[in-house]
């Protein structure tokens, strides 16, 4: 048997209305153990995130409040405890990965002041040595170029490096338990995988245990030794994920793991009309600057010599994994950043950067 760091004992999350009170989570039972994942399962609105925060303490209370239950970590009940023992728990022993890291990261600081933050708050690290533990962490979750991104801000960097930068954060000080609240909702498939296997990989160097919420039941097996699955409040089903996955007991486990996305109707006959956006020759540099006068040492290549256009009435995807320029693209086309490079929409120019300064 796992050895449990944590238990959840018939948790209520309940909210006042107006009215009436919301009952978000009832009756709540699941344990976390030691090096290994668990997942809780459920669609949005069913009560996967409130009972996640819950064991931080994170919910808005006193509008929020728990009838009853207990949360145990080193035998004590986390929903009794003091703000100053949560504080000391907060990014030191339980670490949390939200769903969207821009919300999260404070977009005023850069990646080496937000990762520096937490380590000093929990930590007598001397100044000396804290910049090499940064490093080391934003090398532990193959953040590239990580010499290069400390002085970065948040809106610099791709979904895919936000998010490794805030798995830096949640794991600096080494935590106990790490709950990944939709770690990988907003990635591409690729930088999704790769998330994914990150934390696997990081949780075997920490022997952590994982509270992996997510409604991606191919994520679930994969990555998940037990597996909850949670429906309007209530956890329905709980077992190892094999097991759930074999032989799934509840009828709503069983539509979760026939559901499939079924393909959509496209138009036969149609016909395209005449360019509506023409792209030549786009480019987006951004400059990297270094030392005390902050002088331009280089450029990043967002987008580099990009061309296409778009006939009025079709659609055009855009693929690529994160980092590759995708929204820097529309950013562009929209005159929301400088760029260098002609933006025709109905056969004017709309690019006012056309010269981008460097």
């Amino acid at each position: 048997m796992d050895p449990k760091l944590l238990e959840i004992k018939n948790l209520n999350v309940s909210f006042k209305g107006n009215k009436n009170i919301v009952i978000a989570a009832n009756k709540i039972n699941l344990n976390l153990h030691m090096g290994k994942t668990t997942a809780l399962v459920g669609e949005s609105g069913s009560g996967k995130s409130v009972t996640a925060l819950s064991i931080l303490g994170l919910l808005p209370y006193p509008n929020a409040f728990h009838s009853q239950g207990k949360i145990l970590f080193n035998k004590q009940n986390l929903l009794n405890a003091k703000n100053e023992i949560m504080r000391k728990i907060r990014g030191n022993k339980i670490g949390m990965i939200f769903q969207e890291p821009m919300m999260s990261l404070n977009p005023l600081h850069t990646v080496e002041k937000q990762i520096k933050e937490v380590l000093l708050l929990h930590n007598n690290i001397p100044k000396s040595k804290i910049n090499k533990r940064i490093l080391e962490l934003l090398n532990l979750v193959k953040l590239d170029n990580p010499d290069l991104k400390l002085k970065f801000f948040p809106h610099q960097l791709s979904g895919g490096q936000r998010q490794r930068v805030m798995i830096a954060i949640a794991i600096a000080n080494n935590p106990n338990i790490l709950i990944a609240d939709e770690p990988t909702t907003a990635l591409d498939v690729t930088i999704q995988s790769q998330i994914l296997s990150l934390l696997q990989d990081l949780q075997k160097k920490l022997n952590m245990a994982i509270l992996l919420i997510t409604h991606d039941l191919n994520i679930v097996k994969k990555y998940a030794k037990y597996t909850h699955i949670m429906y309007k409040s209530k956890l329905i089903e709980s077992d190892l994920t094999k097991t759930i996955f074999k032989n799934p007991k509840h009828n709503y486990t069983l539509k979760l793991l026939k559901s499939k996305p079924k393909p959509l109707k496209r138009p036969i006959n149609f016909k395209p009309g005449k360019n509506i956006l023409k792209i030549s020759n786009l480019k987006v540099y951004f400059p990297i600057k270094k030392g005390i006068l902050r002088r331009t040492v280089g450029y990043v290549k967002a987008i580099d010599n990009l061309s296409f256009s778009i006939l009025k009435g079709t659609t055009l995807g855009i693929v690529g994994e994160s980092g590759s320029g995708k929204t820097t693209l529309g950013q562009s086309i929209l005159n929301l950043i400088p760029s260098k490079g002609d933006v025709i929409f109905n056969g004017k120019n709309i690019n006012g950067n056309k010269k981008q300064s460097k």
